[in-house]
């Protein structure tokens, strides 16, 4: 009992520190980006600096992965570390050692995932900067467009496919998973519960990308919308609600794009 809650404590100390880092490192972050002005647009918004790059696009393209990875951490973190624990219960902690490298391991699947997300998500958003600045016509037409996108990724959380991946995130591994287990089954484990967050979170996250990929106040509502919906028992309502409020927000950005309100 006192090595379990040693284990235990070690395991959420080490995750606090983490999530801590990874805030105050995305603040700093978020802060900076936000003191380096825009580009203003045809259409009356303005183009974040995350979406123009100079000469130099692979050191750009590394940075926004890294500044990508330490938001996904800062962001993810609340709801991965109660899945993370209940992994290492599920694997079983005769062996500390193993464990920890275990969970380690499936963490690292897990960010991967994003990672990925980052790395498509960079290049289609410098190739639609680069069209909004060619086309003024299509620049004027993004703030009605960011509406719909909001809308649609509004309407996606009432789906059926977001209720699956949603259960699919809360489910709790079972004790299948006995030690001692090869370290490939816990990075499958990382990478499908990654899979399924992605596809989970793919609205929420569109959203953020299309208000601002480094809004501090965006990454903040989404990281708490992603959270309670996977930690508190009524998660589909929750789901829902945010889906409605993502909806309203959606047709009032129309609206007042089309200068209706």
């Amino acid at each position: 009992m006192v090595s379990e809650t040693a284990s235990k404590q070690t395991f959420f100390g080490i995750a606090t520190l983490l999530f801590a880092a990874s805030v105050a490192v995305t603040i700093v972050w978020g802060i900076s980006m936000s003191a380096m002005d825009g580009m203003p647009m045809p259409g009356g918004w303005t183009m974040s600096m995350t979406w123009m790059t100079g000469p130099g696009w692979l050191g750009a393209m590394l940075s926004f992965l890294g500044m990508w990875f330490v938001m996904m951490v800062a962001m993810m973190m609340p709801s991965l570390v109660p899945t993370l624990w209940r992994y290492r219960q599920a694997i079983g902690g005769a062996n500390q050692t193993h464990s920890g490298w275990m969970i380690t391991l499936a963490g690292l699947g897990y960010f991967a995932v994003w990672t990925v997300f980052g790395i498509v998500a960079y290049p289609l958003g410098i190739a639609l900067a680069v069209l909004e600045m060619q086309t003024p016509a299509l620049s004027r037409a993004v703030p009605i467009a960011i509406g719909f996108i909001i809308l649609i990724a509004g309407a996606l959380q009432f789906t059926q496919w977001k209720a699956h991946h949603l259960v699919c995130c809360r489910e709790t591994p079972t004790h299948s998973c006995t030690l001692p287990a090869p370290a490939s089954s816990a990075w499958r484990h990382g990478l499908q519960l990654g899979w399924h967050c992605s596809r989970c979170c793919f609205g929420l996250m569109v959203i953020l990308l299309v208000v601002g990929v480094m809004d501090l106040r965006a990454m903040f509502v989404v990281a708490i919308a992603i959270t309670l919906e996977r930690l508190l028992p009524a998660g589909e309502r929750v789901a829902r609600f945010t889906g409605g409020v993502a909806i309203a927000a959606g047709i009032f950005l129309i609206a007042r794009a089309a200068g209706l309100g």
